[in-house]
């Protein structure tokens, strides 16, 4: 990739810091932006923050894209951009159920002053974040592009599909050139307390109780971080507009991920399970085959590599790790159900 600047947003983000990460070690410049918020315990953010800063490239920015003013500064500071990455975002199904508010600020208002900014300097590149969560319940899995996402089941996800539908009129009125990525459970080392990997892992390493929601049965598409920045930043290409889905294509039962993480722990779960979240699929799949055909992308980390990467990161890092909040009360749990009254 040639010499070029770049504006990832959501650069303290798990997506965004790796994502930047890759760039900076491809020599691109990139200016990074993030408010450091508390929607998961910021001591994460601040570690994946002090992994960038200082490198070659790359400038941090605090601020947040739901301001107006913070992003008009950031344009007219640091433009012009060849291309603008949009992974700043709140992001998790039950805690979007409990604060749709700022779900949306994030989401759409904030999508909404990203393109407009580009309008304005003349940005023709632009790159969203979305999710698989818009599949809902009621197509066929695996999931394609071209499925229905009418019937989403959290704010979350209704805020992402309004933030695609922003990105299309965008790309029709002003011939912006966007690609909109569907992500399927991303994890890694690094991940976000809030997941459910890194909540096993702290969990079962910390002799915690193991909180399932549901039976354990539900299956995801967990996607290797390494993996999703990778094809995010093959969506550089010009592409007009476009949605692909970036997942693993080989879906995991719950209770499998549980028993990988007790066998490289060495460690038992001492699993209470919980009742199933409304706002919760019962299983996601990503059919990838127009991502492979369009961009030349494929997932290269299988889930017990990437599980045990996880939990040498998480040994490597337990002095402070294992302090990470990863408390269900924060999500809306009553400590009732926690107890198991």
């Amino acid at each position: 990739m040639s010499q070029k600047r770049i504006l990832v947003t959501g650069c303290a983000g798990f997506i965004g810091w790796k994502v930047t990460d890759m760039l900076l070690r491809e020599g691109v410049e990139v200016i990074g932006i993030d408010n450091l918020n508390n929607a998961y315990d910021v001591q994460m953010k601040e570690w994946r923050l002090r992994n960038l800063k200082g490198r070659e490239g790359f400038t941090f920015v605090r601020g947040d894209i739901s301001v107006k003013k913070h992003v008009r500064e950031l344009f007219t500071t640091y433009t012009p951009f060849e291309a603008v990455i949009n992974l700043a975002a709140r992001a998790g199904i039950r805690q979007s159920v409990q604060d749709p508010w700022g779900f949306y600020r994030s989401n759409v208002t904030g999508t909404i002053h990203l393109l407009e900014a580009c309008r304005e300097y003349g940005i023709r590149k632009f790159v969203l974040a979305s999710t698989s969560s818009l599949y809902g319940k009621n197509n066929k899995i695996p999931y394609s592009e071209d499925d229905n996402t009418d019937y989403v089941l959290s704010p979350y996800a209704s805020s992402k599909k309004a933030a695609e539908t922003l990105c299309y009129t965008y790309h029709y009125l002003h011939q912006m050139d966007i690609t909109v990525f569907r992500y399927f459970t991303v994890y890694g080392p690094a991940g976000r307390p809030d997941m459910s990997i890194f909540r096993f892992i702290q969990w079962i390493a910390e002799g915690k109780p193991v909180y399932v929601f549901g039976d354990g049965s539900q299956s995801r598409d967990f996607t290797f971080v390494e993996d999703i920045a990778r094809g995010t930043i093959a969506g550089l290409v010009p592409i007009g507009y476009d949605i692909f889905n970036l997942g693993s294509d080989e879906p995991v039962v719950l209770m499998d991920v549980i028993r990988t993480i007790e066998h490289y722990l060495e460690k038992k779960a001492r699993i209470t399970y919980l009742p199933a979240h409304p706002a919760d699929a019962k299983a996601t799949w990503a059919n990838i085959d127009k991502v492979k055909e369009r961009l030349g992308w494929m997932p290269q980390t299988f889930i017990r590599d990437g599980l045990k990467k996880c939990v040498e990161w998480y040994l490597q890092e337990r002095e402070w790790a294992r302090h990470v909040s990863t408390d269900l009360r924060d999500e809306g749990i009553k400590v009732d159900q926690l107890s198991g009254k």
